[in-house]
């Protein structure tokens, strides 16, 4: 074990392409290691995701790192992340620089990436190390993305230039994996070949022995050494999703067979689906099928209640909802006296009109929302970033969570608020029947009791659920184990140096 006196050690883990499983492998390293008695903190200098987590220092970083947070048993801080990109459209993002909101960026800018964004990368990394025993750090897409060496501070730009030792991660469930990392190796420059001090297979079923040869090989052909076969661990689907890449999961998990007692909701994919982690603890509930309803899809006749999540292009989402006739589908089934919940952008969507008089998304323009609540939202350069608590106004049911939006909500239903917040505001607004309800607050559904409430009005005889925060500690603890099973964790603080 090393001495919390001792100089920080670092490595970063690396994949050879998106959704290979580094986010859960670090997550579960930070707690493995934290559970040895190191001082761990995350870092991930470049990321892209409209899945976005508040820091306790008023700023916002990715949902991975929010988690590798909680992993460690430390809050979320800005450093951790300070590159940030929220896509906004095929072409474009929002730059996010130490949790704040620096501006708007195209593919072209990212050439620059090293130059402008290099710096607070380093600084926050250094600010990290200065206040623990060992950062694990986490890459984004893959080194061998070498059309992006120019401008990349988020794999080997960065490692190269903090100087830090690298593990390689391969994902077999795609199929390929010796391709994979043997081809990566390929296209690195010979100063990146070194940077990396070994690979590990993750994501293995079956039999471990099987796969002995194919490590036999790889080391061969890479000269790189094995740390370790990571095989499938279950669990995974019990912790909250990092970004998109994992939604294709959530559509298949999220649908189980019936006995016509289950409860059925259904959340529509926006292109911009932003901060659908709120559905992760209503996944978690047994007797809860969460379906996701993409493009060409109709939402099913038999549903519950119907999602709207957040997004990062609320008015662009809104009309792609309208093309893909989802109003319609919305309007029969409030008619059939279905539910609909709507939280930010999807709160935004439920009212009157959404304008956006300064172009905050884009031109200037306005458009009609699905009228289901009667408020109308103002879009507005002014973001608001806060962790927040309160209760439901009509159970008293204690709730946590927090705020990251632009826009100004206000009407009528806003008189019949949702929420009454513990800094004296109140959130959110109910329809006069009761069947339509929104909110800005984000991780509502993972207080427990307002949960299993929400979800007894919907069946009166149905038992309560799990405890969700509760579940997400076991699973990070369970992951840990998993991980010193599979891997050498001594091997891994010998590679890293300080």
């Amino acid at each position: 074990m090393v001495s919390k006196a001792s100089p920080t050690r670092t490595f970063m883990v690396q994949g050879t392409g998106s959704d290979t499983g580094k986010s859960l492998l670090v997550a579960g390293l930070c707690r493995a290691f934290a559970k040895r008695g190191l001082k761990v903190l995350p870092f991930k200098p470049q990321n892209m995701s409209n899945n976005a987590a508040v820091t306790v220092d008023g700023g916002e970083i990715g949902r991975a790192q929010a988690l590798q947070a909680r992993a460690c048993g430390v809050a979320p801080t800005t450093d951790m992340n300070p590159v940030l990109l929220k896509p906004e459209a095929d072409t474009g993002a929002q730059l996010v620089v130490s949790g704040k909101v620096r501006g708007h960026v195209g593919p072209q800018d990212f050439r620059t990436f090293k130059e402008t964004l290099l710096p607070d990368v380093l600084a926050a990394f250094e600010r990290l190390k200065s206040q623990c025993d060992l950062v694990i750090v986490e890459g984004a897409g893959s080194p061998a993305e070498v059309n992006l060496r120019m401008g990349d501070i988020a794999n080997m730009g960065f490692a190269t230039a903090a100087k830090v030792p690298v593990v390689l991660v391969g994902d077999v469930e795609k199929g390929g994996v010796i391709a994979q990392i043997v081809g990566t190796h390929a296209v690195l420059m010979p100063s990146e070949q070194a940077l990396i001090k070994g690979f590990i297979v993750n994501k293995f079923r079956g039999d471990p022995a099987l796969f002995g040869p194919a490590m036999t090989d790889i080391e061969a052909r890479t000269g790189w050494p094995g740390l370790g076969l990571v095989t499938w661990f279950s669990g995974a689907a019990k912790l909250p999703k990092e970004d998109s890449a994992s939604l294709g999961q959530w559509a298949e998990t999220g649908q189980r067979s019936g006995d016509g007692k289950r409860i059925r909701m259904a959340v529509l994919k926006f292109p911009r689906l932003a901060n659908f982690d709120d559905i992760d603890p209503l996944l978690a509930e047994d007797d809860v099928d969460v379906i996701l309803i993409e493009a060409g899809q109709a939402i099913p006749g038999d549903i519950d209640v119907v999602v709207l999540a957040g997004s990062k292009s609320v008015i662009s989402d809104l009309r792609v909802l309208k093309e893909q006739d989802w109003d319609v589908d919305i309007k029969a089934h409030v008619n059939r006296g279905g539910y609909v919940v709507g939280l930010c952008g999807g709160y935004q969507m439920l009212g009157q009109r959404i304008s956006d008089p300064d172009g905050v998304e884009g031109e200037p323009t306005e458009e009609l929302g699905l009228g289901l609540l009667d408020v109308e939202t103002v879009l507005t350069d002014d973001k608001t970033l806060a962790e927040v608590s309160g209760v439901e106004a009509k159970t008293g049911f204690e709730i946590k969570g927090y705020e990251i939006h632009l826009g100004l909500t206000e009407g009528p239903d806003r008189h019949t608020p949702w929420l009454h917040l513990a800094d004296g505001r109140e959130d959110g607004a109910i329809s006069a029947n009761g069947q339509i309800m929104g909110s800005y607050v984000h991780g509502l559904f993972a207080a427990d009791d307002f949960r299993h409430g929400f979800l007894a009005g919907l069946r009166e005889d149905r038992s309560r659920g799990p405890s969700y925060e509760a579940s997400v500690e076991a699973t990070l603890d369970a992951l840990a184990e998993h991980l010193e099973s599979c891997l050498d964790l001594d091997a891994l603080l010998v590679l890293a140096h300080s």
